[in-house]
């Protein structure tokens, strides 16, 4: 009998001494034959995909990060991702080795909506992000573009400019041969821009219609989408997502085109796609919407996103992979399906990596917390002094108080926190997808509150309270998440457990995730100290 693919590359792997990652099975279960992978350890625990050999092990960034946009900037990186209804939204990352990264800044604090798949471009030494945005007020222009530019990637970035090009999605910026400035959008559209990058130099029109995707193929939809632009020894090359981000695992995927002109004619690649998740057996799903990049070796690399298998709680995480250009100058994909440790990109020196995610610190703001903010609000209501947060309640309970969230990368993590409500106020730690989705533990006076999916618990309900300070925890392991709460941060009474794998975009749209999340409603303003993150705990013990 022929040996499957799995079968052939385990034997492959095992005699090159890796590990076969377990993977879920399409129903879901666990295959246990083979052991999870293992990531190094890095700040507080949190998996880290450099493994200290020379090789990595995706994700390269865990956690939510979709839509990866990097630029390559001379030695550095620097990567952004769509926000969606975070604020302060469009964090920047840096690496100078395309598997190590770190925080930067956050380049919007102005909420102009809900944010989707963005572009950062360099241009005559100046920094532009082109941004597209559905505005949840102006029914006539739901969906514009928006540009912000700065002399600096640290920023600041300028206000958010209107370029007046409403329908479109996913801007990609490049430079014709012409040397004009042009952007692509989802759909295969495609505009000038004037010289300055900052309004648009004539009307849209169509250019490439995309890959024809067979028939039988399992995908969520066409959606021609993130168009990515590449000039490369005489052709100008498009990468474009394809199949749709979520929905089936075998959805997504990357195809690409190349035409000699920026203005067309694209011809398809005969190998589309070059990426693809072809079974519900693989570790990481619906793979697409990549940026090219070359490393600092000069090798090249495809940075996307993918699910991971069984923790679609998770997001949208940023993956690495490598590719070559095969003689007929079209790009090939070199990393099967992620399973196993490849090579690090050559050419750069390992730097740090990762961010702390316990505490407090001066500038949160910039590089860990966000607000889930459908409505104009946000740092303005939460005051960081000496380790502490104050937060100033808003609305009566989590769904409507705009909670304040943070990422986390971890299959399984525990968070610790100290709370102490002021009069009428209401807060708490949670679990929070959006304002329909959430679960966790709240403290008000005399009562102590318990949510499951987006509404309080009745059956049992939460019990009295005789205290305005508590500390409360969340121990997720591995989507079963457990909460507790304490009056002294010794002893910890179990409150109640929750299954949360179905805390998803699948199940609730929104392309949102899961993220411990500390919220205060009501009159008045609740404190927080002592935020605690610890990843990779067990689920067993009382706290």
């Amino acid at each position: 009998m022929k040996p499957t693919r799995r079968q052939t590359l385990a034997l492959a792997l095992g005699s090159a001494g890796f590990a076969l990652p377990a993977h879920a099975t399409p129903n879901g279960a666990r295959d246990c034959k083979a052991p999870d992978p293992r990531w190094r350890a890095g700040i507080e625990g949190q998996r880290k995909a450099d493994l200290g050999d020379g090789r990595y092990l995706n994700p390269v960034l865990a956690g939510d990060r979709p839509d990866p946009n990097v630029l390559k900037d001379g030695d550095d990186y620097y990567a952004t991702f769509s926000s969606f209804q975070y604020y302060p939204g469009i964090p920047i990352w840096h690496s100078r080795d395309l598997v190590n990264w770190t925080p930067v800044t956050a380049a919007l604090t102005r909420n102009i909506g809900i944010v989707w798949a963005l572009d950062i471009a360099k241009h005559d030494g100046r920094y532009f992000i082109y941004i597209p945005a559905l505005d949840l007020v102006d029914s006539a222009r739901p969906v514009k573009t928006w540009v912000i530019h700065a002399a600096d990637m640290r920023g600041p970035w300028s206000d958010p400019i209107d370029l007046h090009l409403d329908g479109f999605i996913d801007p990609g910026h490049a430079v014709g041969e012409d040397g004009k400035r042009y952007l692509f959008f989802n759909g295969g559209n495609c505009v000038r821009l004037s010289d300055d990058g900052l309004s648009a130099d004539g009307e849209p029109k169509h250019v490439y219609s995309g890959w024809p995707i067979p028939e039988d193929w399992i995908i969520e939809g066409f959606a021609l989408e993130g168009p990515k632009l590449l000039r490369k020894d005489g052709w100008f090359y498009m990468f474009s997502g394809q199949g749709g981000t979520a929905g089936p695992p075998t959805s997504h995927m990357v195809v690409v085109a190349r035409s000699r002109s920026i203005q067309g004619p694209w011809e398809n690649c005969p190998q589309n796609p070059i990426v693809r998740t072809e079974s519900a057996g693989e570790p990481w799903w619906s793979r697409g919407h990549a940026t090219p990049v070359q490393g600092p070796g000069g090798d090249w690399w495809l940075v996307y996103h993918g699910y991971e298998n069984g923790y679609r709680t998770l997001g949208r995480q940023m993956l690495l992979e490598p590719i070559e250009w095969t003689a007929d100058g079209w790009p090939r994909a070199l990393g099967a399906d992620l399973s196993r440790p490849l090579a690090k990109p050559k050419g750069a020196a390992a730097g740090p990596h990762g961010l702390a995610l316990s505490g407090f610190a001066p500038d949160a703001f910039k590089t860990k917390f966000a607000f889930f903010s459908p409505r104009a609000d946000g740092p303005d209501r939460a005051q960081l002094k000496s380790g502490t947060l104050r937060l100033a309640g808003q609305g009566s309970g989590p769904a409507d108080a705009s909670p304040l969230l943070f990422v986390a990368g971890d299959r399984s993590y525990e968070v610790t926190v100290e709370i102490e409500i002021d009069s009428g106020a209401q807060g708490g730690l949670l679990l929070f997808y959006n304002e329909r989705l959430f679960c966790g533990l709240g403290l008000s006076e005399g009562r102590l509150h318990a949510y499951r999916l987006g509404q309080e618990e009745r059956w049992p309900p939460g019990g009295p309270a005789s205290t305005r300070r508590m500390y409360l925890r969340v121990r997720n392991h591995e989507n079963i998440a457990t909460f507790f709460y304490s009056t002294d941060g010794q002893r910890w009474s179990k409150e109640r457990s929750f299954e949360i794998a179905g805390y998803n975009h699948n199940m609730a749209d929104g392309f949102l995730s899961l993220r411990p999340a500390l919220y205060a409603a009501g009159p008045g303003s609740v404190l927080f100290r002592t935020l605690t993150y610890r990843a990779g705990v067990e689920m067993s013990g009382a706290g």
